[in-house]
């Protein structure tokens, strides 16, 4: 079995989405987004291919962040906070 780009990237990608969910009930998500955010991209730092997975893992959290509806304000603002957190990180 062939390992993807997309098969490595998706699930750390939903579980951020999970969160954002859970933010949009009202549940304060703040450590939890930054925590999966880094343990994402210290994952996949270890990766032959680590600069396309986070490029990859970036731009689905910046997708996700475009297509949320801006009355989701909650939702929003965990995912532009994953996006900001990734950033950083990246550049590191």
């Amino acid at each position: 079995m062939r390992t993807t780009v997309v098969g490595l990237v998706t699930p750390h990608l939903m579980r951020v989405v999970d969160l954002a969910n859970e933010a949009e009930k009202g549940i304060n998500v703040t450590w939890h987004v930054r925590d999966a955010v880094a343990r994402t991209m210290s994952e996949l730092a270890h990766q032959f291919n680590a600069s396309s997975l986070t490029d990859a893992y970036l731009q689905g959290l910046e997708a996700a962040a475009a297509q949320a509806a801006p009355s989701r304000a909650a939702y929003l603002g965990a995912l532009q906070a994953a996006t900001a957190a990734a950033r950083i990180l990246r550049r590191d």
